[in-house]
């Protein structure tokens, strides 16, 4: 899943960022609401983890813009203020989540783990899929028992088509899934790792709409 993060603060964006990413996000940081508003306006997220006191202006403002217009991309509110009435507004102006820093990375990947399983329709961590058990927290793949080995890529190739079963993603949307800003764009990366990812879990698993993309149907 592609994470849109925003936080002011280097270290700890840093250290979010890297730890997101060994856990097979892909991340774009932003020190800045003007900055974010830009990601968010020309790039499909997953999710976007939001601190509330950033140098351009609060993120609760920034928050209820995104609702106001109807971007519904999840948001988990990652901030230092602790009152209760802090954490009412967040959760009432639209966040899907709060989390009080300091605040132990898992428990981030956690709270993110539950807003997917919530935005996906499936409170289980588990989709079945054939004989396919696919654990969308683990990211954990097993055909009758036996691991499937998944790499971090094609994790987020699946995950994408899981999160929007039975929709035809094309390729650039997937190219989205893959790479953060910067990052160089392999041409045929996404025929690659689908190519693969067929090869490990089932032809039949994922489908070619010729011309328009991919979809898993469930």
């Amino acid at each position: 899943m592609r994470i849109l993060l925003v936080e002011d603060e280097a270290h700890l964006a840093a250290a979010v960022r890297d730890h997101l990413i060994a856990n097979g996000e892909t991340v774009d940081w932003c020190a800045c609401l003007a900055d974010a508003d830009a990601a968010l306006r020309s790039t499909d997220y997953g999710l976007v983890v939001l601190d509330l006191h950033m140098p351009d202006g609060r993120g609760i403002d920034f928050l209820r813009d995104m609702r106001r217009r109807g971007d519904g991309t999840p948001v988990l509110i990652a901030s230092a203020r602790d009152q209760i009435s802090d954490r009412i507004e967040g959760l009432d102006s639209g966040a899907d989540d709060y989390i009080v820093k300091p605040y132990d990375l898992d428990e981030m990947i956690a709270r993110i783990g539950a807003i997917k399983r919530r935005h996906a329709g499936t409170p289980s961590p588990v989709l079945m899929l054939g004989t396919l058990a696919i654990d969308i927290v683990a990211k954990r793949v097993t055909s009758d028992g036996e691991d499937i080995p998944i790499t971090r890529r094609e994790w987020a190739i699946l995950e994408a088509l899981l999160r929007r079963a039975n929709a035809v993603l094309s390729k650039e949307q997937l190219e989205d899934v893959l790479y953060a800003f910067g990052e160089d764009v392999n041409s045929n990366a996404v025929e690659v790792h689908i190519s693969r990812l067929r090869g490990k879990l089932g032809r039949d698993t994922i489908r070619t709409l010729r011309g328009v993309g991919y979809s898993i149907p469930r």
